[in-house]
């Protein structure tokens, strides 16, 4: 029982990691129309930049420089850059943000090298948030922190007893995701700016002649996908690592997030981030083969020499496929996605 709660968790805080980066292309994409190929490197540039910030005045404030400076970089490469192109269609903005994705990649290994940097959590975020303890007589109980040595250490040889932490860092990546998925939800329906946002989507020439600067908008709305793509980065580079191949490691991902729950669709990015995070974070998990499987049922399978080597093929080998295979019957069986109303 701790084994499926422990890997619900981490899919969970994988899957809501993945919601942070795919958010903030979504709100682009349903804005703007701009599928944002430079999207992961805003995420790769908040980790660097919240490393660099972090060495100087702490981790904490680190959260809010970062995802600014993010933010900022973003706003300026949509007023400068990308709009200059935006009439030219959507082959010129794809072509443009591929660009910088080089572009910020080289210059990410030029300003901080090629090897990857020791960007630790706080002291506070260090060690685990919570320990579940399966006892086979007492049954399954919950720690704060860190259980003691002799609390995992079964007395009777008899006795079965597995203590399973749960990482703070990543109890606090689901504690952000969370409060930024209801902060951007709110945005968009409790406020005026939010409803500004929506005419814009639909109705950006009315939303013009009403007096509002719908360029503006639009400038805005980039910063702010790019800043949250910078927010986690820095939680993503403290949690797992902080390397020039980080961005290439999430961006396919972060494109199949939004496909899948469809294009545009805020909600579907977040059912589709934790479908993709809790189906590979259990593929890894159980290590099992068709011929395993097999080998427990009593069956034979074929000594053929392709075939066997195809058996022995385990779920955590082919757990990076399942996203892509996902995304594939979902074109071909859903095409808007699981949530979206999109043609386009």
């Amino acid at each position: 029982m701790e084994f499926f709660i422990i890997s619900m968790l981490n899919g969970l805080s994988y899957g809501l990691l993945l919601f942070m980066l795919s958010s903030g292309l979504t709100l682009i994409f349903s804005m703007m129309g701009v599928l944002n190929f430079a999207h992961a490197s805003f995420y790769m540039v908040g980790a660097y930049v919240g490393y660099t910030v972090s060495r100087l005045v702490g981790f904490w404030p680190s959260l809010l420089i970062a995802p600014l400076a993010v933010g900022v970089m973003g706003a300026l490469f949509e007023r400068f850059f990308l709009r200059k192109v935006h009439k030219f269609g959507h082959v010129a903005e794809l072509l443009i943000t591929f660009g910088l994705s080089y572009v910020i990649f080289e210059l990410v290994q030029l300003v901080w090298g090629r090897i990857a940097l020791d960007f630790r959590p706080p002291e506070a975020l260090q060690g685990p948030a919570f320990t579940l303890i399966n006892h086979s007589v007492n049954g399954l109980s919950l720690l704060l922190g860190a259980a003691p040595a002799e609390m995992c250490q079964a007395a009777d040889a008899s006795i079965r007893l597995v203590c399973s932490p749960f990482p703070a860092t990543r109890g606090f990546m689901v504690l952000v995701a969370l409060v930024m998925l209801g902060s951007v939800w709110l945005l968009l329906t409790r406020t005026r700016v939010g409803l500004v946002i929506q005419a814009a989507l639909t109705h950006p020439e009315t939303v013009e002649a009403l007096g509002h600067n719908v360029p503006m908008v639009f400038m805005m709305v980039f910063g702010a996908g790019a800043a949250l793509a910078g927010l986690a980065g820095v939680i993503g580079g403290s949690t797992f690592l902080t390397e020039p191949s980080m961005a290439a490691t999430v961006g396919s991902v972060i494109f199949v997030v939004v496909v899948v729950g469809g294009m545009g669709s805020l909600s579907g990015a977040f059912l589709a981030s934790v479908l993709i995070g809790v189906i590979q974070t259990f593929a890894v998990a159980f290590d099992y083969s068709l011929g395993t499987l097999a080998a427990q049922l009593g069956l034979r399978l074929s000594t053929d020499a392709l075939a066997n080597s195809f058996v022995k093929l385990t779920l955590s080998q082919v757990a990076p496929i399942l996203p892509y295979l996902f995304l594939v019957l979902i074109l071909i069986f859903r095409p808007k996605g699981l949530l979206g109303t999109r043609e386009d």
